[in-house]
Formats: C-alpha cells, sequence, structure tokens
C-alpha cells in the first residue's frame, strides 16, 4: 500500500512543473457601443442577469461537435460571466441613452432608478475560430407604473482571428446586439411615458 502511495506522490510531482508552467490566461468581454451625442437624465438597473448552468463557471465552454462541448482549464472569464455580461450591458445602454445614471442591481442607488432592465440568457455557445452566438430574453419594466416591456434577441457572431481573444470579441459584438435591442425598448418606453 505504501509503495502504491509512494508511485502516485512521484507522479503527481513530476506532472507539477508541466501544469506549473501553463498559467491560465484570463478573458472579459468588453462594451462597444459609440456614445450617442445627445444626453439624457433617465436612470436604468440592470439586473438580475442570468446564465445556462452549463457555462456558468469560470473557463471557456467549447462546442466542439454536435452533442459534445469541452472545458478549458487555462482559458477562463476574468469574472462571473453573469456579471461581466451585466457589466456590458450597462456600459452599452449608457452609451446608447446619453446618459451616466446606468447601474447595476447590487448599487445601493438602484431603488431610485426609472427602469429596470432583466435579462435571461439561454444560449452562450462558443464555437472555436468560427462563431460566437448569444441567445436571451429580456424584459424591461417601467418602475413608475409598472409597464413592461418584451423582447428575444438571438445574435450570432463569426471569430475574426484564432484564439479566445477574438472568441471573447465576438461575444462582445454579439452582447452589443442584445444591448442596442434593449436601447430600443426604453426609447419605445419612454416616448410612451405618462406625463
Amino acid at each position: 500500500m505504501r509503495t502504491v502511495a509512494a508511485l502516485a506522490l512521484l507522479c503527481c510531482l513530476a506532472l507539477a512543473p508541466g501544469c506549473a508552467s501553463t498559467p491560465p490566461r484570463f478573458y472579459s468581454l468588453s462594451a462597444l457601443a459609440v456614445p450617442t451625442s445627445t444626453s439624457s437624465d433617465v436612470s436604468v438597473i440592470v439586473g438580475p442577469v442570468s446564465v445556462p448552468s452549463r457555462v456558468d463557471r469560470p473557463q471557456f465552454v467549447l462546442t466542439t461537435g454536435a452533442n459534445q462541448v469541452s472545458i478549458d482549464d487555462f482559458n477562463r472569464w476574468a469574472s462571473p460571466l453573469q456579471d461581466n455580461l451585466a457589466g456590458v450591458v450597462a456600459e452599452n445602454l449608457s452609451a446608447l441613452l446619453g446618459t451616466s445614471r446606468v447601474l447595476l442591481s447590487q448599487s445601493s442607488a438602484s431603488a431610485e432608478a426609472d427602469y429596470r432592465v432583466q435579462i435571461d440568457v439561454w444560449n452562450f455557445e462558443s464555437v472555436p475560430e468560427q462563431s460566437a452566438s448569444l441567445g436571451a430574453v429580456w424584459t424591461v419594466r417601467r418602475l413608475k407604473d409598472g409597464k413592461t416591456v418584451s423582447g428575444r434577441t438571438s445574435a450570432r457572431e463569426p471569430v475574426e482571428g484564432a484564439g479566445y481573444a477574438a472568441l471573447a470579441a465576438a461575444h462582445s459584438r454579439a452582447a452589443l446586439r442584445l444591448s442596442t435591442d434593449i436601447a430600443g425598448a426604453l426609447s419605445a418606453l419612454r416616448a410612451d411615458s405618462p406625463r
């Protein structure tokens, strides 16, 4: 029994230097919206945002076949995916609506907002060197009277280049499409706001 334990320890020690020589790389989504030239005082809460459990992990989850995924331990998201996505949507909305008053739902000032955005992501697929897909249902609620607008966004962006940075960039473009759809719904609700 001691011989087996000693052999197992030697194997672990022999493999450890190889593992230590490849540190994980970290990536994040980016806000891509171009700021509008108009300004507004509208206030928006973004959150909660949910993501499918299969991608709710630090590692990139890659679609490698029709019924197959792989988890890459050496390429990871820098923060929880739902937090990163919420932050990027908030930044995009701030630029698209021309307001600095877009908050995340964890903010202590969020109770004073005019609108709340809730996002339920049902698809977040990464196919290396091919495409990044984002599918979500979302709701925009006017907090003053509870009126809501709901929608669905399905975005599929080509991956422009090799590597995980290109994959994260494609997901960022998909998040911009989601943000643009939500901004349109917010603008419609604002135009329909009771005086």
